[in-house]
């Protein structure tokens, strides 16, 4: 089993930043890629951003140029920075790790989120 906490959330305004941290453990040997998604209210989830097993990166296009993704695999710790956030952006974020295709772990895992609002 993967366990995954989000931290950093809290309040912004309208064009400012917010960096978010989400750390995994348990087995974290079975993860295969991490990522970040978003959801508001009574709305699916969205992918925002994701960093595959070997390093390669994801964005949706509504943050590209505002989003930054990064991964410290030796502590399985994946970050998240966001500029110009906007009242459009969905309050809460989601940290999803994969587990290894074929693998034990094979699931994806979610951590319970972290609120981000952004007033106008």
């Amino acid at each position: 089993q993967v366990q995954l906490v989000e931290s950093g959330g809290g309040l912004v305004r309208a064009g400012e930043s917010l960096s978010l941290l989400c750390t995994g453990s348990g087995d974290t040997g079975c993860i295969s890629g991490m990522g970040w998604y978003r959801q508001g209210p009574g709305k699916e989830r969205e992918l925002v951003a994701h960093i595959f097993r070997g390093g390669r990166k994801y964005y949706a296009d509504s943050v590209k140029g505002r989003f930054t993704v990064s991964r410290d695999d030796s502590e399985y710790r994946l970050h998240l920075q966001m500029n110009s956030l906007q009242p459009a952006d969905p309050a809460v974020s989601l940290c999803p790790a994969v587990g290894v295709a074929g693998s034990q772990c094979d699931s994806t895992y979610w951590g319970q989120g972290t609120q981000v609002p952004v007033s106008s």
